[in-house]
């Protein structure tokens, strides 16, 4: 991984952003069975790193409401950060293309959701929580994740993030999948440009 995750955490550390979640970081909460890690309390950092491969952070009350979802995959970080009315509300790990197998990088509106879909071109293997990115057989869903690209080209989520995640987007939801490490979750939802979705949506 690069040295983006240390900047990222230094620049949440100046002020550029400020979340208030749960008390402290249990040492119980890093175990397999519960992926899901807290931040500390008041001023804490949603997007600071020390996740390991499968964990995850979400917090919708940073955001309430039905604001647009946008959701930025960087692939040198192999994070995934979600954001809504333009507030930070989620970051991941994730898992996106091995060697040969690259996730396109580019600006996606999901084309399809589906919670229990399987692949049609992998021997049938299990997809859930599935949002398409592309008619071609590029999605976001749940699988594993073993802390370095692994997949067929889908960027893969921890399963709870990826039906949190599932439960706050919509069709036409954009998603930034980037070679860009983002330093700061401003730099990241500064990836996140607006996109004339509607038009993309006729042209596939």
């Amino acid at each position: 991984m690069s040295g983006g995750a240390p900047r990222l955490r230094r620049a949440l550390a100046l002020g550029l952003l400020s979340l208030s979640l749960s008390a402290t970081i249990p040492a119980a909460a890093y175990a397999a069975t519960d992926p899901e890690i807290p931040a500390a309390a008041e001023g804490a950092d949603l997007a600071s790193d020390g996740l390991r491969p499968g964990q995850y952070r979400w917090h919708p009350a940073a955001a309430p409401g039905d604001g647009p979802v946008a959701i930025v995959v960087s692939l040198p970080l192999q994070r995934a950060f979600v954001f809504r009315s333009g507030a930070l509300i989620g970051v991941s790990t994730i898992s996106s293309g091995q060697p040969g197998y690259d996730t396109p990088t580019g600006t996606f509106p999901i084309l399809q959701k589906e919670v229990d879909h399987h692949s049609n071109l992998y021997d049938d293997a299990p997809m859930p929580f599935m949002q398409r990115l592309t008619w071609d057989g590029v999605a976001l869903h749940a699988g594993q994740i073993p802390g370095h690209p692994a997949s067929h080209g889908c960027v893969r989520l921890p399963r709870a993030f990826a039906q949190r995640l599932y439960g706050v987007t919509a069709l036409g939801s954009q998603v930034v999948v980037t070679d860009e490490a983002p330093s700061s979750p401003e730099e990241a939802l500064a990836l996140a440009a607006p996109l004339p979705v509607a038009t993309q949506l006729a042209a596939d």
